[in-house]
């Protein structure tokens, strides 16, 4: 996109890597902008479309956000008629998520914002060199999650 700031470290990957965050982001939010719904509304309903239902304890250990987060996601989604929520038969406590019939027939018309965003921003791009950035990047998460932090000085 022209007008774009170049990272502070242009030739950080971690730079480049908040930079393509940011903007493909900012393309979804832009792909699922017409049909009302934002990126975590939509993970949403692709875990209940593709999980089918769940608790919502789950769904924010899924998404990996606070379940205060999820609860007013899921609240939009309910009174937008897409999610339901009901008692969880085990455990009266715990809530459980599905699609209503509308949340279905919404999630069998929407595009895939991921597939769609990722279309435009890997046109022409090398299959090989995407597949070495992967484990690239597959490899430097999984270091920086192993890593013990205790004790680092800042």
């Amino acid at each position: 996109m022209p007008n774009e700031p170049t990272p502070r470290h242009p030739d950080s990957v971690g730079a480049w890597v908040k930079q393509f965050h940011r903007v493909s982001q900012a393309a979804i939010d832009r792909v699922l902008r017409p049909y009302g719904l934002g990126p975590t509304q939509w993970y949403v309903l692709y875990h209940l479309a593709n999980d089918g239902p769940t608790t919502q304890r789950d769904l924010a250990e899924t998404l990996q956000v606070e379940r205060a987060t999820l609860s007013g996601i899921v609240a939009s989604l309910v009174r937008k008629g897409l999610v339901e929520q009901s008692p969880d038969a085990a455990d009266q406590r715990r809530r459980v998520l599905r699609l209503t019939p509308a949340g279905q027939d919404l999630w069998e018309a929407l595009p895939d914002p991921i597939a769609t965003v990722g279309a435009v921003a890997f046109d022409g791009i090398d299959p090989a060199d995407l597949e070495r950035a992967i484990r690239v990047l597959e490899a430097a998460t999984r270091h920086l999650t192993e890593q013990s932090w205790e004790g680092t000085q800042p």
